[in-house]
């Protein structure tokens, strides 16, 4: 990810550390952040440091039950714009959509929804520009946060109906207990509502307020797209269509609403080919993978979007003069 991406850093950050009892400096510090973060009118954090930021936190608090129990330390005198204009929503259901549409304001990540036909909800994050995973506890953090605001709205014990992790986290009896539901281990990083839930009315709506933020919203997203390189929005796109194979040009144009022949010239202008951007994300994916991850050659094949496993040697043998396999004995000490 290019350096010049950031993502807006709230100075209610501050707010919540010192609930939990913390000095924000020595938070940041840990971070390897400027200590005034938090006090510059114009913030902001790429991908890498964000997630620096949350272990800074993680460590700083030293709970297993820290993702949750931050979230519960979240009151509405700490929520940001977006996360307040969410709480006005008629119910869950809008205010999951709410967020949705503005969580990049919040954190380098987007929310994905699907409404099933029994009327269930799946939200699902997906971390923007994140060409390593993020941390377990920050991706407990936003399903937590999800079902929070279900219970701040409604004033009810809200339940989640399905709780998916890709690993087990150290306190899982302590989280499920919190959340109300078994977890699926290994899967997706997932929460789903019932539909009962996910209709139950907000106390906290209030239209005069969503109107009041909606249109500061809709500008602080127009200035985040703007500040977006088309390079780095490719690659975002590349990041998540690699594995399910579409991350062609063609797909990856019409994504960006562009036709191919603009995204050629768009690209071109900031000095790289699509070509050449498909292969440094492999790259840099397929170094990720086979340093940290027990992942088999076809597997990495696999999620790089190659066909089979003997083009992913050949290609890779091309970025770096080694096997997957010589890379792999030996790549923790290039």
């Amino acid at each position: 990810m290019s350096a010049g991406r950031l993502f807006p850093v709230e100075p209610a950050w501050a707010a919540l550390m010192r609930d939990l009892g913390l000095r924000p400096a020595d938070v940041l510090r840990r971070a390897g952040l400027p200590e005034d973060l938090l006090n510059r009118p114009q913030g902001g954090l790429g991908t890498p440091a964000y997630f620096r930021l949350w272990q800074a936190l993680e460590a700083a608090v030293g709970d297993p039950l820290f993702p949750v129990r931050l979230i519960d330390a979240l009151s509405t005198e700490v929520f940001s714009p977006p996360l307040f204009a969410a709480l006005c929503s008629a119910d869950l259901g809008q205010a999951l959509q709410r967020l949705a549409q503005h969580k990049r304001l919040v954190a380098p990540m987007a929310l994905d929804l699907q409404r099933r036909p029994d009327g269930r909800v799946i939200a699902q994050p997906r971390w923007l520009d994140a060409a390593v995973p993020p941390p377990l506890s920050l991706q407990i953090s936003e399903l937590a946060f999800l079902l929070r605001l279900g219970r701040l709205g409604t004033r009810e014990p809200l339940r989640a109906l399905q709780l998916s992790l890709p690993a087990r986290p150290e306190a899982l009896a302590g989280l499920e207990a919190w959340f109300g539901c078994r977890a699926d281990i290994g899967g997706p990083t997932a929460i789903g509502f019932a539909a009962a839930d996910v209709e139950r009315p907000f106390l906290t709506a209030s239209d005069a307020m969503w109107r009041a933020f909606e249109p500061e919203l809709r500008r602080r997203l127009a200035e985040l797209d703007e500040r977006a390189t088309v390079v780095e929005r490719v690659r975002a796109l590349l990041l998540e269509g690699l594995p399910a194979g579409q991350a062609g040009m063609d797909a990856i144009a019409a994504r960006l609403a562009m036709s191919r022949r603009t995204l050629q010239r768009r690209l071109g202008e900031e000095g790289v080919s699509f070509q050449a951007l498909v292969a440094r994300t492999r790259e840099e994916l397929a170094r990720h993978y086979l340093a940290r991850t027990g992942h088999s050659h076809a597997e990495i094949a696999f999620l790089l979007g190659f066909q089979d496993a003997g083009s992913f040697f050949r290609a890779f043998h091309a970025w770096t003069g080694a096997t997957p396999e010589r890379w792999r004995r030996e790549g923790l000490l290039r």
